[in-house]
């Protein structure tokens, strides 16, 4: 697979280092990203959901445990 050129050598970072560098990239990207606006309906589920966590009426599973339901032979 071809590559165009970079201005910057990276040759010299171990592949740990290299990945590191991904991930900071890949998340300043990210946090200049605005969300899209959430529509009412969206707003109202959300606060629906909130107001429900707050009243100690939701459960919730680790993701452990939503793992091993997931991958539970059927």
């Amino acid at each position: 697979m071809s590559h165009p050129s970079y201005p910057f050598d990276f040759s010299h970072l171990s592949p740990a280092e290299r990945i590191l560098l991904a991930e900071d990239l890949w998340d300043s990207v990210t946090a200049e990203q605005d969300a899209p606006p959430l529509t009412p309906e969206q707003q109202e589920e959300l606060q629906r959901r909130l107001d429900a966590a707050d009243r100690g009426e939701t459960t919730y599973s680790s993701w452990q445990d939503v793992k091993r339901r997931l991958l539970q032979p059927k």
